[in-house]
């Protein structure tokens, strides 16, 4: 019985060593809790972020919006002005975006003459741009004519929504700035 006894108390398990007390400068810190400011902040800083976010989505909508132009011109008409000194003003703000702009034409004429009406209307909205002092090199034209159309059909509503000008950002990131 005694070799039993002597036997299962040598098979027992080491006792764990004792823990050893960390330095002061080592020992983890429990978490401050929140403070009122802390929650004003953090909410602060939120809403900042939301705000910039949304801001930037309205920039990239500007950036976007089509111009719109009479049968057979290349001319700016007035009541596009507007829309291309929102987009200056976005364009002032960064210089790093660059933009395509896609000239289109409604589908009277041959597509020739489209092709090169489409030019000459990408070209005049560059122009525009370059007139408030952008660098043209920022600005990519192309022209698409008659081969793209935004709506099919055979009436003055339909061509007039085929004779437009459009964007596409092709360098840069969006702002969040605000030009307003």
């Amino acid at each position: 019985l005694l070799g039993i006894a002597l036997t299962v108390s040598a098979c027992g398990k080491k006792p764990a060593p004792e823990p050893t007390a960390l330095p002061q400068a080592e020992r983890p810190r429990p978490a401050a809790p929140a403070t009122d400011e802390d929650a004003a902040r953090r909410a602060r800083e939120e809403a900042a972020r939301r705000e910039a976010e949304e801001a930037a989505r309205r920039n990239a909508a500007t950036l976007a919006e089509r111009v719109f132009f009479d049968y057979d011109v290349a001319d700016i008409r007035s009541d596009q002005r507007s829309i291309l000194d929102a987009k200056v003003a976005i364009l002032r703000n960064d210089n790093a975006i660059r933009l395509r702009i896609e000239g289109h034409a409604d589908d009277r004429g041959s597509t020739e003459y489209n092709l090169a009406l489409g030019q000459r209307r990408a070209d005049a909205i560059r122009s525009y741009f370059t007139g408030f002092g952008l660098e043209a090199s920022r600005f990519e034209i192309v022209s698409y004519g008659e081969e793209r159309p935004l709506v099919q059909g055979r009436s003055e509503s339909s061509w007039a929504q085929n004779r437009r000008g459009e964007f596409v950002v092709t360098g840069g990131r969006v702002a969040s700035a605000d030009p307003r």
